[in-house]
């Protein structure tokens, strides 16, 4: 009797340590499966998002290369900048810009404006890192807000992006700035700024900035006027050429001082 009690003990034991197996196998199969699910998961995942990546190179890629053919008429700066004036319930009157080419650009004001804005334009590759430098520790510091932007930064932005300072839209400033000096040449990014640059209100380009303030086509700005447009540049819908403040005259005379140190032939060595 006792061996049947011992035999039927050891038998339950048995089968209860065969459930408990059978229990830790089953487990470990689902936790297996879970993890195979998730895995899977982050490859599509991974997949997906370089599938993305590579869309945005390409068309990205493409429309730059687009406009060193064909002029980006009209910019996203224009577009905006309308949807801004119907915003504020502004008299619907048309944008002005007319759009000619680099030798129908007078050399002064190519000279005036790379002088005023950008005076590596012609030795960096789309960023001036020393002045990315300055204007970061002045702004930790807390001194006056500054920029550090480019030629090529400026183009990147007006003809492709919206305005603003978020993160975002400076990363992109920064993509399309590397694509533009990648398949531009340096001549043809200052035909494009010195065609979209806003000059006022309503007027974008050198031509229609120089029939509007000047009476004349952009060849035949003189030097003192182009120094004058130039001098607006930073803030065109604050600072007015038709009449300009005693900071603007200022401003335009040392512009014309730089233009002097600088030389005429500056800019004889940009590519087409």
């Amino acid at each position: 009797m006792r061996g049947q009690n011992r035999v039927a003990t050891f038998a339950r034991a048995a089968n209860s340590e065969c459930r408990l197996i059978t229990w830790n196998f089953e487990q470990e199969s689902t936790l297996y499966a879970l993890l195979i699910t998730i895995w899977r998961f982050l490859l599509r995942l991974l997949w997906r998002g370089l599938q993305i990546m590579l869309a945005f190179v390409l068309l990205t890629s493409a429309a730059v290369l687009f406009h060193r053919f064909h002029n980006p008429v009209p910019s996203a700066l224009m577009v905006d900048w309308r949807h801004t004036l119907a915003a504020r319930g502004q008299p619907e009157r048309p944008l002005q810009q007319a759009w000619v080419a680099y030798e129908a650009i007078a050399a002064p004001l190519k000279l005036a404006v790379v002088t005023a804005e950008d005076q590596k334009f012609p030795v960096h590759h789309g960023f001036d890192l020393e002045a990315i430098d300055k204007a970061w520790v002045g702004n930790q510091q807390g001194k006056t807000l500054r920029g550090a932007s480019t030629i090529s930064m400026q183009v990147a932005k007006n003809v492709y992006l919206w305005p603003g300072r978020s993160w975002l839209r400076k990363g992109l400033e920064a993509w399309f700035t590397l694509l533009l000096e990648t398949f531009w040449s340096k001549q043809r990014i200052l035909e494009v700024y010195l065609n979209v640059a806003q000059f006022d209100t309503r007027t974008f380009g050198a031509e229609a900035a120089a029939q509007q303030f000047f009476n004349k086509p952009a060849a035949r700005l003189n030097r003192a006027e182009a120094a004058l447009l130039a001098a607006v540049l930073p803030a065109p819908t604050v600072y007015r050429v038709e009449a300009p403040s005693a900071y603007i005259r200022q401003r335009q005379f040392w512009i014309l001082w730089q233009m002097r140190l600088l030389g005429d032939d500056y800019l004889a060595g940009l590519g087409e």
